[in-house]
């Protein structure tokens, strides 16, 4: 298991994340604000980042600011 720490802009703040990386089969990118599940995302075929759970209701502008912070964490 690997994690690290993110922030992405976002309507006029910045926020923290917690990336959790649990190097399942199917490899899944959990997302915490502090102990909360926000957002989950997956690689696709080409190995982009999509999400594909938001418990957290983040706007789409951190969705896909996180995204790109994971996809530079790894590529």
């Amino acid at each position: 298991m690997e994690k690290f720490n993110i922030s992405v802009p976002g309507t006029g703040e910045l926020f923290n994340f917690q990336v959790v990386n649990n190097g399942a089969d199917k490899c899944e990118y959990e997302v915490y604000a502090g102990d909360q599940l926000v957002a989950v995302y997956e690689p696709d075929e080409d190995e982009y980042i999509h999400i594909c759970r938001n418990p957290g209701g983040l706007d789409e502008e951190v969705i896909v600011g996180i995204a790109g912070r994971i996809e530079a964490h790894y590529l």
